[in-house]
């Protein structure tokens, strides 16, 4: 039997992750288990999904006010940008540190950290430690020695095969990944073995674009 819904004229706009992504296996953290991520740091985004979680990571330096923000707003597990190779030993432990006291339920590490980094991380932290690997050619096995407790897949079109290598080796680490934009896709990267997906939303662009269009054609 489906679940009863309730519905509010105002918010009627949700942004709604595919539903094949309900197919994932999904990994358990702190009791609750995530299948679906929303990929995104835009905070009006984040308030309306309907997404197990948030992967908030983003292309500049890890900034404490900017995860704090999103944090603060979100009403489902956020998972933080924390840095990578960019970064200093001293810088990239302490924002994993101040990411665990805001509430984050991960510490997401960019594919050029260093070992060494991850390795004292592990040891500071009490939330997952979660590596990004964009290549073939990693050393998953200095990752996972290194303290890394879930992989990022994101390979672009190599991701599934990424995921297979993975798999093959390592059939108990858990594997978050980019799903691609269409139902087959995300189907095809659950089968190689991702037990959750990360889901790109629409831009607040494209959002807005079809909420105009309504407004013209009810003039």
């Amino acid at each position: 039997m489906p679940a009863k819904e309730f519905e509010s004229k105002l918010r009627y706009l949700i942004i709604s992750v595919p539903d094949v992504i309900r197919s994932a296996p999904g990994i358990k953290i702190f009791g609750r288990t995530l299948r679906s991520f929303l990929f995104t740091t835009d905070i009006a985004l984040i308030r309306n999904t309907d997404a197990d979680a948030v992967m908030a990571v983003y292309p500049f330096t890890p900034q404490p006010s900017i995860n704090q923000a999103i944090m603060t707003t979100a009403d489902v597990p956020v998972m933080c940008s924390v840095g990578g190779g960019e970064l200093k030993d001293e810088r990239a432990v302490h924002l994993a540190l101040e990411t665990e006291f805001r509430g984050a339920v991960g510490a997401v590490l960019s594919p050029e950290i260093d070992n060494d980094i991850v390795a004292k991380i592990k040891k500071r932290v009490d939330i997952p430690v979660v590596v990004t690997v964009v290549s073939e050619k990693e050393d998953i096995e200095r990752r996972i020695e290194s303290g890394a407790d879930i992989l990022n897949v994101s390979g672009a079109d190599n991701t599934c095969r990424i995921i297979e290598r993975i798999r093959n080796k390592y059939p108990y680490i858990p594997i978050i990944a980019t799903g691609g934009p269409t139902d087959d896709s995300i189907r095809e990267t659950i089968d190689c073995g991702a037990d959750a997906i990360t889901y790109t939303p629409p831009t607040n662009a494209e959002l807005f674009k079809k909420t105009m269009q309504l407004f013209r054609e009810n003039l």
